[in-house]
């Protein structure tokens, strides 16, 4: 009786979420530059479009879960992971605005001035 529950809404909601987040991983995978890869040195660009590819097309496929869980697992690494060195060595380091590099988290850094 509880997994009813399940398969009414929550099952079907999670799956939703994970496709969209392997679409969004692999819109960001295909988006960086190639030799951003190399320079944050990570797997080539190549490897994560294939791995996210396959995670995507998996996600549409009913009764893959183990495929799809080891899916997830690439989706997380890929943002955990890779994105933020991608976008480190990229110029996006985070900073909004193209902040200075003396900038602190309230603002620019005067040594005490």
């Amino acid at each position: 009786m509880l997994m009813n529950g399940f398969d009414l809404g929550v099952i079907p909601l999670l799956m939703l979420a994970m496709r969209v987040l392997a679409v969004v991983a692999f819109v960001f995978a295909l988006v960086a530059r190639e030799d951003a890869y190399r320079a944050a040195e990570k797997q080539s660009k190549t490897f994560w479009l294939v791995l996210l590819g396959v995670t995507v097309a998996v996600g549409f496929v009913p009764g893959m879960m183990f495929l799809q869980i080891a899916g997830l697992v690439a989706t997380i690494v890929f943002f955990v992971d890779v994105r933020p060195a991608l976008k480190q060595v990229s110029g996006g380091g985070g900073r909004r605005g193209g902040g200075s590099s003396s900038d602190g988290p309230y603002g620019p850094y005067n040594g005490g001035r």
